[in-house]
């Protein structure tokens, strides 16, 4: 599935960021050689009228669109109009940023079909706050409502996170709004130091030091992992956990505390299945955190708890309001892929956020688990990543390209070719350092 999910997200992003780059080269009147999604021998390929090859090659990495160009092959003179080269400055300039273009109208499409369908999130309301946390510390209580962060309304706890990840490595205050239960409404400030700056995988909610309000998990199991001690043990879906070697389980926090205190070691479990008591006996397996701590894994999940509807909110907005919506995603995602990037070069966001390939392909497979909507959700944010990246000055990518093209307007004619190759090989170290530390990363996280 992880595999299968991945060549289908880098597909649609390659025909589509390709596509792009196609459309406006052939209606500024440049001929296409060859629209290839993948690199290597093709496997299968077809022309149309035009002589335009289409095929599809093994290494799903990327694609390219080839065309007429004197540059790389001897262009006949009946030809030359045709040709890459031989377009003006601002054309050339059109189809080199036609594909990341591409992407974020794909980007936006995608969120506007979501929106339009209707979304349903958490109301942002505090279960529980960390001693000693930025939360705590700015007075924040279970039981308040975050109502807007740095000024931006929050609608649900996913707008919460979204608004406190464009804070992540800096230090500054941030302003937030709350409703406490009592329905007074006050202002409260985060003051956060170098936040999150050096961590690979950075959870705002959890990073401000709070906890959104839950319900209480049912001590009803609702899967059972392949392979774990809880299968190898017995236990099935639906067994209700009622006690530890003879001690009553309160909640679900409580199981989970005394299977964690048991790495390597027997214990007796007591589960009702069908109104009947059967016991288990477990060896939990041993699992040592990050931080050098042991500790007992079972290999089960809870049974999804019943959300109240008054602790969820839903936004239904009309075709109008959705596309203004999917517009406003859009270039929200674009700015935080800039700011994050930035970050990455100054030192203040970790280069561990980095990720390549195998990353990739483990979201993919996770969003396609999750359903067509998570889906189709994790490409556009993808869409969007692509897009930006491509566009970045450096040689070998389309901002690259471009940047050589409004040097040739400044100047009235093209860069020296020494210059340019010069350029194109710094372009390479760039792109192949940042591909090893994605690598490396993706790697470490395995």
């Amino acid at each position: 599935m992880t595999l299968l999910s991945f060549i289908v997200a880098i597909s649609i992003l390659v025909v589509i960021h390709e596509y792009g780059h196609f459309w406006v080269a052939r209606r500024c009147g440049v001929q296409v050689l060859r629209f290839s999604v993948g690199f290597g021998k093709p496997l299968f390929s077809l022309k149309d009228k035009q002589g335009t090859e289409y095929s599809v090659a093994p290494i799903p990495l990327g694609g390219y669109v080839k065309m007429l160009d004197s540059r790389e092959a001897t262009v006949p003179e009946h030809l030359r109009h045709q040709e890459f080269n031989s377009k003006s400055p601002w054309a050339r300039i059109a189809i080199a940023a036609a594909g990341p273009l591409a992407n974020f109208i794909f980007a936006v499409f995608v969120y506007w079909m979501l929106f339009l369908g209707g979304t349903t999130g958490l109301v942002p309301v505090i279960g529980s706050v960390d001693e000693d946390s930025p939360a705590a510390v700015a007075g924040l209580y279970p039981g308040d409502e975050i109502l807007s962060v740095g000024g931006e309304t929050a609608q649900s706890w996913q707008d919460v996170s979204w608004h406190l990840l464009s804070y992540i490595g800096e230090t500054t205050n941030v302003e937030l709004t709350v409703r406490d239960e009592a329905g007074s409404t006050r202002n409260v400030t985060l003051a956060l130091r170098d936040w999150l700056g050096d961590t690979d995988t950075p959870e705002p909610v959890s990073g401000i030091g709070v906890s959104p309000r839950l319900p209480d998990l049912p001590l009803r199991i609702g899967q059972v992992m392949d392979d774990s001690p809880a299968q190898n043990a017995g236990m099935l879906a639906g067994d209700e956990i009622v006690a530890v070697n003879g001690a009553p389980v309160n909640d679900w926090a409580d199981w989970v505390d005394q299977i964690r205190a048991a790495p390597d070691q027997t214990v007796f479990v007591d589960v009702l299945r069908n109104e009947q008591m059967i016991g288990l006996e477990a060896r939990p397996k041993a699992i040592t955190l990050d931080s050098g701590e042991v500790i007992g894994q079972i290999g089960v999940m809870a049974e999804a708890p019943d959300i109240p509807e008054s602790w969820l909110r839903v936004s239904e907005p009309g075709v109008g309001r959705a596309l203004v919506m999917g517009l406003e995603k859009t270039g929200q995602l674009i700015v935080f892929t800039l700011e994050s990037l930035w970050k990455m070069i100054t030192g203040d966001v970790s280069v561990k956020n980095l990720s390549g390939p195998i990353t990739i392909a483990k979201v993919a497979g996770a969003s396609a688990s999750g359903g067509m909507e998570a889906f189709i959700g994790f490409l556009a944010l993808l869409s969007v990543s692509l897009g930006v990246l491509n566009l970045l000055p450096v040689p070998m990518l389309d901002g690259g390209h471009i940047l050589f093209y409004l040097a040739e307007l400044v100047r009235g004619k093209p860069l020296p070719e020494s210059v340019q190759i010069a350029a194109v090989k710094v372009g390479m170290v760039m792109l192949l350092t940042l591909m090893v530390v994605a690598f490396y990363n993706d790697i470490s996280r395995l």
